[in-house]
């Protein structure tokens, strides 16, 4: 496949990993996947679908598999990046000279990850109830049948973000206040990055 020139900015950029991502490039539209932009990274796709995104951070730059954990992984490369994380994984890298060393397993990598895609294969995904929710926003639901009606009115996506800030605070302190700021933006009907 050909490279995209409307995401060639992102190549020409001048970033600590200006390198790599070229390498990955080069590798990833050799396995015939279409080269978009999306979320302001290039991402790669088959047959309409996403496979795989590629992004930097300041310690590695990665290739995130979408469905990454249906992969076999028979390399053990595969990140998870939280423990919230479902589907997708990354292999991360540090140097072209990775990369290249890599260059097979990555190929397989891809072309294992569009052969699942074609087999319409899903990551099975946690149920929004199986999230831990903070005692505090669940005494608040109790007490608020609006609130609670809003809240299992949003989207599974939008419940779980919430569940996720809201547990993660390690005081009842902090919980409260985190509750307190997106009670209306759930009342709302809206998710904690909706505007």
């Amino acid at each position: 496949m050909e490279a995209n020139p409307k995401v060639d900015w992102f190549f020409n950029k001048d970033t600590q990993w200006k390198k790599e991502f070229e390498t990955l490039r080069k590798i990833i539209l050799g396995c015939g996947l279409t080269e978009e932009l999306k979320w302001g990274q290039p991402c790669y796709t088959f047959q309409k679908r996403n496979i795989v995104l590629m992004h930097g951070f300041k310690d590695y730059c990665a290739v995130l598999f979408f469905k990454g954990a249906l992969l076999k992984d028979e390399k053990g490369i595969l990140v998870q990046q939280t423990e919230n994380v479902q589907a997708a994984r990354q292999i991360r890298f540090t140097d072209v000279k990775q990369i290249v060393k890599m260059k097979a397993t990555l190929k397989a990598y891809i072309l294992e990850a569009c052969e699942l895609e074609e087999a319409g294969v899903k990551v099975p995904l946690k149920n929004t109830k199986d999230f831990k929710m903070a005692a505090e926003f669940e005494r608040k639901l109790n007490k608020s049948a609006a609130l609670k009606k809003a809240f299992y009115a949003l989207t599974p996506g939008r419940q779980r973000g919430y569940l996720l800030y809201f547990s993660s605070a390690k005081q009842a302190k902090t919980r409260e206040s985190r509750i307190e700021k997106y009670l209306p933006q759930i009342l709302d009907g809206k998710g904690m990055d909706d505007e």
